[in-house]
């Protein structure tokens, strides 16, 4: 079973969104969520950016 992670990546390949070859590896190789605080961790596959602290945020995926 894919996670929403892979599955939002595979989206933004099809919708020809992610074209790198590199962007798309690295993608699946660092996952965002690892980026995120405990309590956010559940919203890690939507596209949008997400705060990481220190008033700072985490680009969304297609951003």
């Amino acid at each position: 079973m894919r996670s929403s992670w892979e599955r939002l990546i595979e989206g933004l390949v099809r919708s020809r969104i992610l074209k790198s070859d590199h962007v798309i590896r690295a993608m699946k190789m660092v996952p965002r969520h690892i980026f995120l605080s405990q309590g956010d961790r559940s919203y890690a596959s939507i596209d949008a950016p997400l705060p990481i602290g220190g008033g700072q945020t985490v680009s969304a995926p297609l951003g």
